[in-house]
């Protein structure tokens, strides 16, 4: 379809405000031009999208993924990961450092920017990632949506745990600053205490709910001391939403994985070391009083730390089993599924996944449906249930912890820059997404 002109006709539109009306959605350029009910169609030729019965949302913007290009292209790659993305209605993704070699300089960005220009279906952006010794290259990278630090759960370089050795990347510049908090040296101290244990539900336990919080406080610490902008990444629990409720500075942003809202320690028995993430599934107490920061605002958006591995690496027998799990196709219908569940709104949905990340991420013109925004859209159905199956899973690691899940909100049309992506089963390979600029 061209990337000229567009017009979605009868579609349930979600507006900024959070009202829906029933109407037609015009696109030129990459761009929507109007949005109103029953627009007549423009002179020029124009390709129309027959939305009935259908919802228009705005694209999901994911902002934390893992998507292992390069150096570990065996479990994905930037090709197939948008591919999963467009299949699930994720339009925008903001990447992780800690592939081979590492992102922590500009060469290294600039490389994996050429490689998504070349293969991405979506829009893409790159964090930088810190070291105890690249204070430099995070002033100056560019472009970039923030600095990602792993307080734990790390190893080599990418490992940065000391507060001697994370005071003066906070104190510096004005750049957002992305934690992982764990405690690097609780997990070290109790990974001693559960040596031998080969069953993966001890994850949970080895990296617990004080590990969490130690480090989301130490963060937290740093990010008063210098009124600097920090966001925390995948937070995982009750403690640690509690002490956002009472403590959380005006510049501090939270997100929550589905992962961690919907599975807990119970799934163990079912999942295994399918279930085993960084930081790892919590209890249903924890589910719970993450939902409750969500909805209260307390916790602003959601990501879904889409980390895939193969099933025969998932297979070795822990702690050899590596930690993170697929969730890009899969995130969007999970929540639509809450939403029609009655555990939150449609539009509650479309802002912790679409408008509130570019807010938090200053964003130019993404996450809304209105004129003058880019045409980064997905039609979803809000009627029809699906299963997750096994078969239909586009990710290149090929599993889903949610295989089985009756889910409804699939993505049947997705759009990106006002070009069809992807059309209910079908992927339209020569769209190219753009780079994704942030503000300062």
């Amino acid at each position: 379809m061209s990337a000229s002109s567009l017009l979605i006709r009868h579609a349930q539109i979600l507006l900024p405000s959070g009202e829906f009306i029933l109407g037609d959605v015009e696109i030129r350029s990459g761009k929507i031009v109007r949005v109103g009910d029953l627009l007549t169609p423009p002179e020029n030729a124009t390709t129309l999208i027959d939305a009935t019965g259908l919802t228009l949302l705005p694209g999901v913007i994911d902002p934390q993924v893992h998507f292992r290009e390069p150096g570990l292209e065996h479990k994905e790659d930037l090709f197939t990961a948008s591919c999963a993305c467009v299949r699930g209605g994720v339009t925008s993704f903001l990447e992780m450092p800690n592939t081979r070699p590492l992102t922590t300089t500009q060469a290294a960005l600039d490389d994996k920017l050429k490689r998504a220009s070349e293969k991405c279906l979506a829009n893409y952006g790159f964090f930088v990632g810190a070291t105890a010794e690249n204070l430099p290259d995070l002033l100056s990278a560019t472009p970039t949506p923030g600095i990602k630090i792993f307080m734990g759960s790390m190893h080599g370089d990418l490992l940065v745990d000391e507060e001697s050795a994370l005071d003066p990347i906070f104190a510096t510049g004005e750049r957002l600053i992305a934690v992982h908090a764990e405690d690097q040296t609780r997990i070290r101290d109790r990974r001693s205490q559960f040596t031998g244990i080969s069953d993966p539900a001890v994850h949970s336990q080895i990296q617990d709910n004080q590990a969490a919080l130690n480090a989301t406080q130490l963060a937290l610490k740093l990010s008063k001391k210098y009124q600097r902008r920090l966001h925390i990444l995948h937070m995982s629990t009750a403690e640690e939403a509690e002490l956002l409720r009472r403590e959380k500075p005006v510049w501090v942003t939270a997100e929550v994985t589905p992962q961690h809202l919907l599975l807990n320690i119970n799934d163990y028995e079912k999942l295994g070391s399918l279930l085993q993430m960084n930081p790892p599934i919590r209890s249903p107490h924890d589910n719970e009083v993450l939902w409750q920061a969500l909805r209260d605002g307390v916790i602003d958006f959601i990501a879904t730390d889409h980390a895939p591995h193969t099933l025969a690496e998932k297979a070795q027998p822990y702690p050899n089993s590596p930690s993170g799990m697929p969730g890009v196709e899969t995130s969007l219908a999970l929540m639509l599924t809450q939403a029609k569940q009655g555990r939150c709104t449609v539009a509650q949905v479309a802002n912790w996944m679409s408008a509130a990340v570019a807010k938090a991420y200053q964003i130019p013109n993404k996450g809304l449906i209105e004129p003058g925004y880019d045409a980064d859209l997905v039609l979803v159905d809000l009627e029809n249930d699906h299963p997750v199956q096994r078969e239909d899973i586009v990710t290149k690691c090929g599993w889903s912890p949610f295989e089985g899940w009756n889910l409804t909100g699939w993505a049947q049309i997705t759009i990106v820059g006002g070009q069809v992506a992807y059309d209910r089963g079908t992927l339209n390979t020569n769209v190219r997404g753009q780079a994704l600029q942030f503000g300062s």
